[in-house]
């Protein structure tokens, strides 16, 4: 049970005063570097800060034109849709760099560091809808793949631990027109690298239905599973299954619905806590606590014992209200993990 392993899954609140479109400039213009770059590196300081044991790079943009806006660059592809080896750059990766210097000059130990990429079947929606092109998907695959190794090769000051493949449409998007053999073909060719170096390699899924495509994937051994706001997705999931296939789970413990969550709020106080936000923090002080975190995760772990290797939040917290209470999530996170494992 001390093996459990604490990741996010990536994306985080703004500060104050900065606003999501100022980001996208910052990102696009490269005009304001240093503001940019202290915003990243302030979001991943905190989330160590908070107890997470591998944190996600911050991210701040969206998951889909963060590398779309390089794949569909003329000037970065080999051919259409095929990236550059020297352009598949993550820029959070860089500039994290700084921040990792700082922690590792403060511990005497680099920090872990999950790197979270958007998988070649929901690039391929965004581009392309209910098609089904098989050799474009499997295109992208190779570009993300090229993300990954460089994101591998790159990191001086951080240990990359765990990669994951962002694919929230498999099993909720009816759109999708490919095999299961094709999907399976195309997330082994985008894990390729990875699947080659001593860490983990996630799929981070919004509905565990077909789960058995990244157990069937050679490179894929961990699985994540949003169960805490669905407790019934665990049903869903054969222990079988996984020891057959020698996969784990990233158990979802604290819900991330934050629309959901603050609707409750609503109703209890008949008000508004987006414009009356006296009551959100209740959201962390009386509802996701670390006793309940600990109770899904007792559950969670009497299903499946071993089987569970990561946990953390549901999903990503860039829609939570401020840093603040996203950060006291993680720390009721850690503390729910750290009563767990007594």
């Amino acid at each position: 049970m001390s093996d459990l392993i604490f990741d996010d899954i990536g994306s985080f609140p703004l500060p104050e005063g900065v606003t999501k479109e100022w980001m996208e400039s910052a990102f696009s213009k490269r005009d304001n570097d240093e503001k940019l770059f202290s915003v990243i590196g302030s979001a991943f300081s905190q989330k160590l800060d908070a107890g997470v044991q591998v944190a996600t790079y911050p991210q701040f943009q969206d998951m889909n034109q963060q590398f779309l806006s390089i794949i569909n660059d003329p000037e970065c592809v080999e051919e259409p849709f095929k990236v550059k080896e020297d352009k598949a750059r993550i820029l959070e990766l860089d500039i994290l760099e700084e921040a990792a210097a700082e922690y590792r000059d403060k511990t005497g130990e680099k920090p872990d560091v999950r790197v979270c990429v958007t998988g070649p079947l929901e690039l391929y929606l965004k581009e392309f809808g209910g098609t089904q092109y098989t050799d474009i998907l499997n295109l992208l695959a190779v570009s993300i793949d090229r993300f990954i190794s460089n994101s591998i090769k790159s990191a001086k000051n951080f240990n990359i631990r765990t990669v994951s493949i962002d694919e929230p449409s498999i099993g909720i998007n009816p759109q999708i027109m490919f095999t299961d053999a094709e999907l399976v073909e195309a997330l082994t060719t985008a894990t390729s690298y990875a699947g080659k170096q001593n860490m983990d390699v996630e799929i981070h899924l919004h509905s565990p239905l077909h789960y058995k495509i990244p157990c069937d994937t050679p490179n894929i051994n961990v699985i994540g599973v949003e169960s805490a706001a669905n407790p019934s997705y665990l049903d869903l999931i054969d222990k079988k299954v996984l020891e057959d296939t020698d996969s784990f789970l990233r158990v979802g413990v604290a819900r991330t619905d934050i629309f959901n969550l603050a609707s409750v709020l609503n109703e209890k106080y008949n008000t508004n806590v987006w414009k009356d936000t006296q009551y959100l923090s209740e959201i962390v002080t009386e509802m996701e606590t670390p006793d309940v975190i600990t109770k899904r995760l007792e559950k969670a772990y009497s299903i499946f014992g071993e089987r569970i290797k990561y946990v953390g939040p549901d999903c990503g917290l860039g829609s939570w209200p401020t840093q603040e209470i996203a950060g006291q999530l993680l720390t009721n996170v850690a503390r729910g993990i750290e009563n767990f494992c007594k």
